[in-house]
């Protein structure tokens, strides 16, 4: 029988010092993957980030030149309605020829020519008045053209932004399209005559009410579809000749013939303004004379008889 002292330890199994072993060698591999994972990421991350921003310079600066040129148009703007107008007035040398012109440039764009008036001012010069609709993208290149056919004497723009109106009427039309889908369905389903009158004329309204509608955005989508340009033209007066400062023979007896008729004008008036004074005097002065050669007569004769 063996006895063991309270000094004696016993040996660790080498099955045991193993599994520590290889415990530990996988906690130290671990932590260095994680920490090259990190590292390889952040790298990866730091290189695709200079790519990036390299690709970004290079790309800008290759298309520096065409956004120069971009910048020059505003942008389109979708979603976005608008309804513009226009007043123009352009003095040319020729009416008819002008309006050919205009109504060639408007036809050119896609456009359509509407209200025309022609007529002539009190000095006899031409003048025509003319609408025309062109598209809203060849608006601005119409309107330059127009502008630069003549002398512009005015130009007019405006531009009304009616988006919320649009939205506002679709809204409106698609509501009133299910209401009236629901009153046909009502009306399907009634059996009551009164009922089936009733709904007839909630229908009635409410189609009338759509109607409306419909045409309120049919408006609407021609205006904004189609800008219009008032034009005004006005001839050009003719220049006056200039008057010869050194005056002729012809010139001499004309003015001596205007002057000569001037006069007999003249004595002709101030005879007409004396003469009804001359007949008034004429009347006075004719018994008086008889009556103081009576007189002298009688006067006469009563001299010698005295004697």
């Amino acid at each position: 029988m063996h006895f063991f002292s309270p000094t004696t330890r016993t040996r660790p199994r080498p099955l045991a010092l193993l599994a520590a072993a290889l415990f530990a060698v996988a906690l130290a591999l671990t932590g260095c993957s994680g920490a090259g994972g990190d590292a390889g990421s952040k790298s990866a991350a730091d290189a695709d980030d200079k790519g990036a921003s390299k690709s970004d310079l290079g790309a800008g600066g290759g298309k520096s030149g065409s956004a120069g040129q971009q910048a020059k148009k505003p942008p389109k703007l979708t979603g976005v309605h608008i309804i513009r107008t226009a007043h123009l007035s352009v003095r040319v040398k020729d009416v008819p020829d002008a309006l050919d012109e205009a109504r060639t440039a408007a036809e050119d764009a896609g456009g359509l020519v509407g209200d025309e008036t022609t007529d002539r001012d009190g000095h006899g010069h031409e003048r025509s008045r003319v609408t025309l609709r062109v598209p809203q993208e060849s608006y601005e290149d119409v309107l330059d053209q127009l502008a630069g056919s003549g002398r512009l004497l005015e130009r007019n723009v405006t531009a009304k932004d009616v988006t919320d109106q649009v939205v506002d009427v679709e809204s409106r039309i698609k509501s009133h399209r299910a209401s009236v889908a629901r009153v046909r369905e009502l009306m399907d389903r009634a059996e009551k005559l009164s009922d089936v009158v009733t709904l007839e004329g909630e229908l009635g309204t409410r189609q009338s009410e759509l109607e409306a509608l419909l045409a309120q955005q049919d408006s609407l989508k021609d205006r904004t579809s189609l800008a219009t340009i008032t034009l005004r033209l006005t001839e050009t007066p003719s220049p006056t000749p200039a008057a010869d400062d050194d005056p002729g023979l012809l010139d001499a007896l004309s003015g001596g013939w205007d002057a000569f008729t001037t006069t007999l004008k003249w004595i002709g008036i101030a005879l007409a303004a004396v003469l009804p004074f001359a007949a008034l005097l004429a009347l006075v002065a004719f018994p008086l004379t008889r009556f103081l050669r009576s007189r002298n007569r009688s006067s006469a004769n009563s001299s010698p008889a005295g004697d």
